[in-house]
């Protein structure tokens, strides 16, 4: 489903803004209004083109068009979870203030210390190193089959300029990393640094986000989580409008479809208490029901995710540290998961008969979602079957903490090249390549050869499976 988006530079709304979305959304018949991944709001299909006085300084982009990236951050987690030393709030917001102009291309800005905000989801990636106000940058253009590390630390207040330079460059020209490099530098003048260590990613289990939490001695954040992604705009005013009575700036939104307010004072908690409570809001729900990342407005992933929860819970399992997502199947999804629940695609055939969806099961490495380096657990599988893989991976999971080592760059370059599952039919030569599949035999991509049925035969010559053998590809 095609939906309206509203633009939330880093995921950062004021009251006062977010007060005129609500305002802009009761206008339209709205009731609720709902989040998306890269931290943007999002308004049901067939909502009206506003006029320019309405729109504001609000930035739409509708389902016809293509333009329109939201830069993801992780501000929201600052001051509440683990956070390099030197990156503040301040510095997020300035940072972000620098981007003028709506990015054509996906960003992310992110600390690589928090778990709340995935950090390579973005065509560029920058991440905070240990130098104070000098970042990373990882690059995984569109066209790119791997991510790639730009040869310098930028300067904070270099970010921007940088940005923009290479969208530029990109929209003209297809280049590689070093050329990219090149073209950045003659054309800029910045103060970047050399990168003395690789990126380390240390992990942590994956943090509780939601009620009321203690913020330093006289402060607290909440959390707000709808199960269902609607959030319901009478609740939204009144919450704008304590928020302006508290003197608080900023509501931030995560990636997890909920949101986040921070620096309550401890003289007004009982009051936000109160106004939670007579609402009838939920701030306590289980880890095992905020740690699930669905696509927003898909009622077949709810009703999954649902059974899911309910059935896990029944089982009393842990999944601390643990989190899911539900996906329709792209292989080359970019997933920030630890555990990735993928419904397959019926084959066009056999569309207009009815028979039960089934699902493929990936695991990232290690568990850690930030490797982007998924194997495939089970494929086929029968929705009833889901729990009890589940409940297996997160058994897996317990038995495995504490033996994995962090990340670094160098690694992150290695993975990211994909591993070699080519085999070539005897008889005439022709290829099988898993990334590519066999679409003229309905084979999609992703399934390694040794998957396929035993009755597969080769597209050219019909020679049987057992004719190919594994073309081994020397390492440069």
């Amino acid at each position: 489903m095609e939906l309206t988006r509203l633009i939330v530079k880093g995921g950062v709304i004021s009251p006062g803004e977010l007060r005129e979305v609500v305002d802009i959304a009761l206008e339209e018949g709205l009731d609720s209004i709902s989040f998306g991944s890269r931290q943007d709001i999002i308004f049901p299909q067939g909502f009206k083109s506003l006029d320019k006085n309405t729109l504001g300084r609000h930035h739409f982009v509708y389902p016809d068009q293509e333009s329109g990236n939201n830069i993801v951050s992780s501000y929201v987690s600052t001051d509440i979870f683990r956070n390099t030393n030197w990156l503040t709030g301040n510095r997020f917001l300035y940072v972000l203030e620098e981007f003028k102009e709506q990015p054509k291309l996906k960003v992310n800005i992110t600390d690589p210390k928090q778990q709340l905000v995935p950090l390579f989801t973005g065509h560029l990636n920058f991440i905070a190193s240990e130098h104070e106000d000098y970042w990373y940058l990882y690059i995984r253009l569109p066209k790119w089959e791997r991510i790639e590390v730009y040869p310098v630390l930028i300067y904070s207040w270099d970010l921007a300029k940088i940005y923009y330079e290479i969208e530029k460059i990109t929209e003209e020209d297809s280049v590689d990393i070093e050329m990219l490099f090149t073209l950045v530098s003659e054309e800029l003048d910045t103060n970047s640094r050399t990168i003395d260590k690789p990126l380390n990613i240390p992990f942590y289990p994956f943090p509780y986000y939601e009620g009321m939490n203690r913020m330093g001695i006289d402060q607290y954040w909440l959390g707000l989580y709808w199960r269902n992604n609607q959030y319901d705009l009478g609740f939204l005013k009144e919450m704008c409008d304590l928020c302006f009575e508290c003197k608080i700036g900023k509501i931030c939104i995560t990636p997890w479809k909920s949101f986040i307010i921070k620096g309550i004072p401890k003289d007004r908690k009982l009051e936000w208490e109160k106004f939670l409570g007579k609402r009838g809001i939920n701030v306590r729900h289980s880890l095992l029901e905020l740690n699930w990342h669905l696509p927003v407005a898909m009622e077949w992933a709810l009703n999954l995710k649902t059974f899911l929860v309910r059935t896990l819970d029944q089982f009393d399992i842990s999944t601390y540290g643990l989190n899911f997502g539900i996906s329709e199947y792209n292989r080359d999804g970019h997933y920030f998961t630890s555990i990735v629940i993928e419904k397959n695609e019926l084959p066009a055939a056999l569309e207009s008969i009815k028979i039960r969806d089934t699902y493929n099961v990936l695991s990232a490495k290690n568990f850690d979602p930030n490797t982007r380096e998924y194997i495939v657990h089970s494929q086929d599988i029968d929705k009833l079957e889901l729990p009890g893989i589940l409940i297996e991976l997160s058994r897996k999971y317990f038995d495995e903490l504490g033996n994995s080592t962090s990340e670094t760059s160098e690694n992150l370059q290695k993975k990211e090249k994909p591993q070699s599952d080519i085999y070539q039919c005897q008889e005439c030569l022709t290829l099988y390549k898993s990334e590519y599949g066999d679409e003229s035999q309905g084979i999609p991509k992703g399934i390694l050869f040794n998957d396929l049925s035993d009755t597969y035969c080769c597209s050219l010559c019909e020679a049987p499976k057992s004719n190919f053998r594994v073309l081994e590809i020397a390492e440069n």
